[in-house]
C-alpha cells in the first residue's frame, strides 16, 4: 500500500486502484492556483513498482529520500520509482511551494550493495548489472556519491570517465549504451542521446536515476578505489 499525506490529507492507494493524478483538478486537488497544471503528478502501480511521472509541460518536482542526500529532478515527461519507505516531493507553482509525502508500508529492497553472483552481476531489484556496467555507473556518478545531488555538475564525459579507471573510450561508451538501451526498454525516459548536449543530458539522467534507484551507493566507491589500485599495481 502506498499512502499519501498532503497537510494532513491522508489517501491510500492499492496496486489494484489504478492511476492517480495530483493537480488542481488531479484525484488530489492541491490548490486552485492558475500557476499549478489541471494534472501536474501520476502515481501507478506497474509490474509490482509504483512509479510516479510528470505529466505536466512546465513544472518539475523535487523528489527526495529523507533518511539520506539523495533526491532527484523529476522534469516535464520523466517518471521515477517510488522505493524508499518515504519519499517527499517538493515543488513549487507561481509564489507557492508545496511538499506531498509519500510512505510505502513493504518497500522493495533496491539496494546498490546486493552481493555478486557466480556469473558475474550483481542482482538489484529486476535489473542484473555486470561489474564493469557498475563500475561505469559508479565513475559517472562519483562526485554525485560523495557530495549528493550537489555534484551532479561534476559529470565526467565519457574520455574522462574512462581514462579515471583506464578504460578506452570505446568500451567505456560501450558500457554506457548498453545500461542505457536496458533501462530505456524498461521505461526510464531521458536515456536515449547521440552526440553533444544530448551525451551530456544522458549522462547526467543515467547518474540521477542510478544514485536516486540506489543501483549505486556511496559504498561502492569501494569499487573505483580497487580499480585504481589494481592499475597502479
Amino acid at each position: 500500500m502506498l499512502t499519501i499525506d498532503y497537510a494532513g490529507e491522508i489517501v491510500e492507494l492499492q496496486p489494484g486502484d489504478g492511476s492517480f493524478v495530483i493537480g488542481r483538478d488531479g484525484d488530489l486537488a492541491i490548490d486552485d492556483n492558475p500557476y499549478l497544471h489541471r494534472r501536474f503528478l501520476e502515481i501507478s502501480h506497474q509490474n509490482g513498482v509504483w512509479l510516479l511521472a510528470n505529466v505536466g509541460s512546465q513544472i518539475s518536482a523535487t523528489v527526495n529520500d529523507p533518511s539520506s542526500a539523495v533526491h532527484a529532478w523529476l522534469a516535464p515527461g520523466g517518471r521515477v520509482p517510488v522505493v524508499h519507505g518515504e519519499t517527499k516531493i517538493s515543488f513549487s507553482a507561481g509564489p507557492t511551494s508545496y511538499e506531498v509525502l509519500f510512505m510505502l508500508d513493504a518497500p522493495p529492497e533496491v539496494t546498490g550493495s546486493t552481493d555478486a553472483v557466480a556469473d558475474g552481476t550483481a542482482t538489484l531489484g529486476r535489473i542484473e548489472l555486470t561489474h564493469d556496467q557498475k563500475l561505469m555507473l559508479v565513475v559517472l556518478a562519483e562526485s554525485a556519491l560523495r557530495n549528493g545531488m550537489a555534484g551532479m555538475n561534476d559529470i565526467p564525459s565519457a574520455a574522462a570517465g574512462a581514462a579515471r579507471i583506464g578504460w578506452t573510450r570505446k568500451r567505456f561508451e560501450k558500457k554506457i549504451d548498453n545500461v542505457c538501451d536496458r533501462l530505456a526498454g524498461s521505461g526510464v525516459r531521458g536515456l536515449k542521446g547521440d552526440l553533444g548536449n544530448q551525451a551530456v543530458s544522458r549522462r547526467a539522467r543515467l547518474v540521477e536515476y542510478a544514485v536516486t534507484c540506489r543501483l549505486v551507493s556511496p559504498e561502492d566507491l569501494e569499487m573505483l578505489g580497487a580499480e585504481i589500485d589494481g592499475n597502479a599495481t
